[in-house]
């Protein structure tokens, strides 16, 4: 849970400059794969294309921080509205 933390802040520290937030990071196995979901939000929302632009900068850091062992897939979303 530690890497987590560490992981979400210094992802926080890098995509606030676009003014986006990274609102949770979870890392679950969901039948015989392993997700690590990294949910952005922003004020108005954030489309698609801001998605696929933090997915970018994310992957790098995601990679530095090795917070899992076994292999996983990066799932980046946006936070549900409604």
């Amino acid at each position: 849970m530690k890497k987590l933390e560490e992981l979400k802040n210094a992802l926080s520290e890098v995509l606030a400059k676009d003014e986006i937030i990274v609102d949770e990071i979870t890392l679950k196995k969901k039948g015989k794969y392993t997700f690590l979901t990294v949910v952005l939000d922003k004020v108005g929302g954030i489309d698609l294309d801001g998605i696929v632009a933090s997915t970018h900068l994310i992957n790098p850091i995601v990679d530095e921080y090795d917070v899992c062992d076994s292999e996983y897939i990066l799932d980046v979303i946006s936070k549900e509205r409604g």
